[in-house]
């Protein structure tokens, strides 16, 4: 993450640290000649990560030119301490009394699903949910059409539906038309036509692809 907020319940440094790792990494990559990445690992909702630390996050990333593709929204697991803090609200990572600190804890679908759109700020199903939630944060000045925005004004022709980068990237196949038969699910071995697999001819081998 890139606030101190969900970065204190992760025990791990402050963002300014990758900063320095990342001058480092590009300094030695260019002195070896090797034309390296580096790819941030980043989650959403976890325990501590308020709305507004979600927002910093998109515009971090936008402003460093990252646009995440799958992400991670965090789910509670075995024998983790965000799991403790997940079902108790309280931070064992300190002493526990009863006027010791409250969690921020993303529950609920709406607001686990508004932090992972803040990840994926540029996909345009998210756009609503983020334009939405803009305003009700008093930051409706992300929303815009200029380099310096978060998110457009304008909403594109889509189906509102999440597609992954594996669906993204598959080959669509088409299918010959089958007419249904009442009561019965067809096949290929009960009346489906053989399907084009890619090869132009049903049942011939399907071109090789290349893994991307």
């Amino acid at each position: 993450h890139t606030e101190q907020g969900p970065l204190t319940k992760m025990m791990k440094p402050g963002i300014g640290s990758y900063d320095k790792f990342k001058q480092m990494f590009e300094k030695y990559s260019l002195e070896a000649g090797k034309k390296q990445f580096l790819i941030p690992y980043f989650i959403a909702a976890h325990p501590g990560t308020s709305d507004e630390d979600m927002m910093n996050l998109a515009i971090w990333l936008k402003k460093n030119g990252f646009r995440a593709d799958q992400v991670q929204t965090f789910y509670p697991s075995p024998m983790a301490t965000a799991t403790t803090m997940y079902h108790t609200n309280k931070n064992p990572l300190r002493k526990i009394t009863r006027d010791s600190e409250t969690v921020d804890i993303v529950r609920g679908d709406k607001r686990r699903r508004l932090h992972k759109a803040f990840l994926r700020y540029h996909d345009a199903n998210n756009w609503p949910l983020l334009r939405e939630a803009l305003k009700a944060m008093g930051r409706a000045d992300l929303i815009g059409n200029g380099k310096h925005h978060l998110i457009p004004t304008f909403q594109p022709m889509t189906d509102g539906a999440y597609v992954s980068a594996r669906k993204k990237n598959s080959t669509t196949v088409a299918l010959k038309p089958v007419t249904p038969v009442k009561g019965r699910i067809l096949t290929q071995h009960t009346g489906l036509p053989p399907r084009d697999n890619g090869s132009g001819k049903p049942g011939g081998k399907p071109f090789a692809r290349k893994a991307r």
